[in-house]
């Protein structure tokens, strides 16, 4: 099998290239234009003869096409991540979240290439009013522009699954965390601490509510699915059947760091414009295939806070 990953230098595309490389019979192809992925997470794929690196941007849709040629199966992790600017650059949602899925089924028509694995995210539940929230829970308003970005994006999909014969899955993630982890409330929380131990700035008021799932964990969820589900338009979430406030991970980070600062918080029970003080998925779907987490919450928050203070590069990379 012969996957294209776009985004695949970045955190969650870097860990499912190196997985699939993990067995003989896959050919993997990485499409990345780098803004925020890093070759440093390509680094043992680069010496495997069945990887293949192109660097290209989602909005060239020539590229795209042609680098697509050949391929089986697609993974599109690519986006635009930054939830809390959301507001601050709406076009970039827009651009680099539902443009750029619409580039790919392109490419992937353009190509005959009818299977695709999707990165969406809980933030499409906006504030949910059933917890734990299952896949088919009621949409409420949307409280992000990512969120709203990715639900547009989950709409082209299920288009083409029933336009053009596609077979979709598309993946709710809550955050994940571990190796080449490079953006959220920990990677913030371990720079502060390692530039000032004695103190640490929590937007919010520490009592959001959050469920977690360690990478590798995440990884084997979604080739679970792949493998085993096989309607035209597959969902599911995936997660712990855990959550915990960000003051229990603040504990966490700090017992690791040896540390024990003096915490401040600004707002009330959100952090920013759209953050949900309460994200906790129903996971029983995907653990009908047989699938289950290996790492606790807390395990993916301390591995996520070891692999940060041995790669201390990956601050400056993000400067």
């Amino acid at each position: 099998m012969k996957y294209f990953i776009t985004g695949g230098a970045g955190f969650i595309g870097s860990n499912m290239a190196d997985r699939l490389l993990s067995e003989l019979e896959n050919e993997v192809v990485v499409y990345d234009n780098f803004s925020t992925g890093r070759r440093e997470f390509l680094e043992d794929a680069l010496k495997n003869e069945r990887f293949t690196l192109i660097e290209g941007d989602n909005l060239d849709e020539e590229k795209l096409k042609e680098s697509m040629k050949g391929c089986d199966f697609v993974f599109h992790f690519a986006a635009n991540a930054d939830v809390r600017m959301g507001t601050e650059h709406p076009e970039k949602d827009l651009k680099q979240n539902t443009i750029a899925t619409f580039n790919v089924l392109e490419a992937m028509r353009a190509n005959n290439i009818k299977r695709i694995g999707f990165s969406s995210t809980g933030s499409v539940y906006g504030e949910a009013t059933v917890i734990p929230t299952p896949e088919d829970a009621p949409f409420p308003i949307q409280t992000s522009l990512y969120g709203a970005s990715k639900l547009a994006c989950e709409g082209l999909l299920a288009a083409y699954a029933e336009g053009f014969d596609f077979q979709v899955y598309i993946f709710r993630f809550v955050s994940i965390l571990g190796e080449r982890y490079t953006h959220g409330h920990v990677f913030d929380f371990c720079k502060k601490l390692k530039d000032d131990p004695t103190q640490l700035y929590i937007l919010g008021n520490g009592k959001q509510r959050k469920s977690y799932l360690y990478v590798k964990d995440c990884m084997e969820a979604i080739l679970t699915v792949i493998r085993n589900a096989d309607e035209k338009v597959n969902i599911y979430n995936l997660g712990t059947d855990e959550y915990c406030e960000v003051n229990d991970s603040v504990g966490w980070i700090s017992k690791r760091l040896g540390v024990d600062p003096k915490l401040s918080y600004a707002g009330g029970e959100r952090g920013w414009i759209g953050d949900n003080p309460f994200i906790y998925l129903d996971t029983k779907k995907v653990r009908s295939l047989g699938w289950k987490p290996k790492a606790t919450i807390e395990e993916g928050v301390v591995k996520t806070v070891e692999y940060l203070m041995s790669n201390p590069w990956v601050f400056e990379a993000r400067n």
